[in-house]
């Protein structure tokens, strides 16, 4: 697990200083070490986070040839597999690395070799024959993968702090500035900073000396068919898959622990994980100090007293809640406004105290159907699709009221709004016709919000404190099953998830399975009122990015609602993000600490 970036020049070398500015801005992601290395026109940076082979793992890793060149973030959880086939014909490996595989795999298979990895992963490697750089990102986008075209380079890298040393100038996109707003994070290729670019996830790019880019799609959850089955053959199927994946996914040379919350994913594999462990698996729970808001301190204690495990509660207060956010909005690299990257962040810390690796149950929503936005009713799905045609009725609308963008936004923003809100709508109309409802709310969810919000908290705020996350309900394969299930072992009689709950009834209690489900709620618009909010809109007011956006008298008009009413706090938390995002990568590109001057950060 590691940070990656460089580039391709189209004349000029590479610039061994530019490298390791590159390097500095992704340290966080490898703490036990940064290479560089400078082959033909191409620069290559890697940062690590030790977790197999320690003491041969290095990177940027060669052949023996030193012909092919990689970096790789992420694991290949076959890897022992894959190089036990690959020296059978003939690949000579000169680590013990699971992300050598990738190097050889691609020298014996050419460009098909991507769908022989199971993993997370997002690599650069470089044929130094061919001249030819290839950039590729896992098939779910669990490691993240950025690139940018310039005229005399290409660059990529795991995070867009990582690149903005290359621009003459940072830019703001203004309608992934807008989807943020409405939605809270930006949907498909284009970042907040404009000409940088994601790679998608199951994607890979293929660049040439003279920098043309080529771009393919190799996995796509739109190729994964429905299976009819019973529910004791499925049990049967994933009993199988499910002992395959954990035996990949527990490899490594440090130990690990889990993320355990009052939910079922996370319950699930604390009960696998139990059965590996000849010691007490340790586990981390968030609760909050002084809130209403029911917490899983108590369920996920249950839990953890059932499988024996080293179990801590971490708790936040309202006062720790709010000196971490701009650490948080750093750390996130994405502007991306989940108020679980708080407590995750605040998870991760305690967690990178003790471990380099930790489980947590992210994916089981979407692969088997668990979110409470796929059993609305047809007759309010009906209305809604009539206000948004084209929809489907799902994910019509957005955090921000009419009345309120037009008190707030500038012109720009204003300008721009009617098509930031179709991102959704457009991802539902690429789904076959002939799919049902639920398979895709299911796909429109795989292509957005996953990656786009779930991933980028569960990668960003875990390697801010040199933590790797594993998410084995993300392995391809049991997204795929779970995708394909018939949609009567998915939902049934209005209970989300019904499939997994059923598997899972013989590790965890029953009453453990009929909890409602609660999500990962932060007590974030409890917490922001009273005096808390005195000073923001002042503060709001001395940030130059926020005069360029939005204006003045809206700002002072947003914190005084929130401050009377309560009811705006996602659109103030939104708005204060962007500041400090702005602050803290665009202005002055430093590093909070988590236990900072919010309001040094804000103005």
């Amino acid at each position: 697990m590691c940070g990656i970036a460089g580039f391709i020049t189209r004349a000029a070398p590479p610039e061994a200083q530019l490298l390791d500015r590159m390097a500095a801005r992704l340290a966080h992601r490898g703490p036990d070490g940064a290479r560089t290395k400078i082959i033909d026109r191409v620069g290559l940076v890697h940062t690590r986070l030790s977790i197999i082979d320690l003491e041969g793992g290095w990177q940027p890793l060669h052949d023996a040839d030193e012909r092919y060149w990689l970096v790789a973030n992420g694991e290949i959880y076959n890897y022992v597999e894959l190089t036990a086939e690959l020296k059978q014909r003939g690949c000579n490996f000169l680590t013990h690395s699971d992300s050598e595989t990738i190097l050889h795999a691609y020298a014996v298979d050419g460009d098909d070799f991507l769908r022989r990895l199971h993993g997370m992963f997002a690599f650069a490697l470089y044929d130094a024959k061919e001249k030819r750089l290839v950039l590729a990102r896992d098939r779910l986008g669990i490691k993240p993968l950025y690139y940018v075209e310039l005229p005399d380079r290409i660059a990529f890298a795991s995070e867009i702090k990582a690149l903005l040393p290359l621009l003459p100038k940072p830019e703001i996109n203004t309608q992934a500035l807008l989807q943020f707003l409405l939605h809270q994070f930006s949907i498909g290729e284009q970042t907040i900073v404009r000409g940088i670019k994601r790679v998608p996830p199951g994607t890979a790019l293929s660049i040439d000396a003279d920098l043309r880019v080529r771009q393919w799609r190799y996995w796509s959850a739109l190729d994964v068919a429905p299976r009819e089955m019973t529910l004791a053959a499925a049990i049967e199927e994933f009993d199988a898959l499910m002992e395959q994946v954990m035996r990949e996914h527990i490899r490594s040379d440090v130990p690990y622990g889990l993320f355990l919350s009052g939910g079922v994913d996370s319950g699930i594999l604390a009960a696998m994980l139990h059965r590996y462990q000849k010691q007490p698996l340790r586990t981390f729970t968030m609760g909050f100090k002084g809130a209403r808001m029911q917490d899983e301190v108590a369920p996920a204690q249950r839990v953890a007293t059932q499988f024996s495990t080293r179990h801590s509660a971490v708790e936040l207060d309202q006062e720790a809640l709010w000196r971490r956010l701009p650490h948080t909005v750093w750390a996130c690299d994405e502007l991306m406004r989940d108020y679980a990257c708080l407590p995750t962040g605040a998870l991760a810390e305690a967690a990178g105290k003790e471990l380099k690796v930790v489980f947590s149950g992210e994916g089981g929503d979407e692969a088997f159907a668990g979110y409470r936005r796929y059993k609305v009713p047809l007759i309010e799905r009906w209305a809604k699709s009539l206000i948004k045609p084209g929809s489907g009725g799902f994910r019509t609308g957005n955090q921000w009221r009419s009345s309120w963008s037009r008190q707030l936004f500038g012109p720009e923003l204003s300008a721009a709004q009617a098509e930031a809100d179709t991102a959704f709508a457009e991802v539902w109309r690429s789904a076959p016709s002939g799919w049902g409802h639920l398979r895709r709310c299911q796909y429109t969810d795989l292509v957005t919000a996953l990656p786009d919000d779930l991933l980028v908290k569960a990668d960003r705020m875990l390697m801010a404190f040199g933590v790797e996350g594993r998410v084995p309900f993300l392995d391809h394969r049991v997204v795929e099953f779970g995708f394909a299930l018939p949609d009567r072992l998915k939902v049934r009689e209005g209970e989300g998830k019904w499939f997994l709950k059923r598997w899972a009834e013989r590790v965890l209690p029953r009453d453990h399975l009929a909890r409602a489900k609660t999500g990962f709620h932060v007590p974030v618009g409890e917490w922001l009122r009273g005096e808390r909010l005195a000073g923001v809109a002042e503060a709001l007011q001395k940030n130059e990015a926020m005069r360029r956006w939005f204006k003045p008298e809206g700002l002072t008009w947003l914190v005084d609602r929130q401050q009377a009413r309560g009811d705006a706090s996602r659109a103030l938390w939104g708005v204060i993000q962007f500041g400090i995002w702005h602050r803290t990568l665009v202005d002055q590109s430093s590093i909070p600490s988590p236990d900072e001057d919010v309001y040094h950060w804000i103005a």
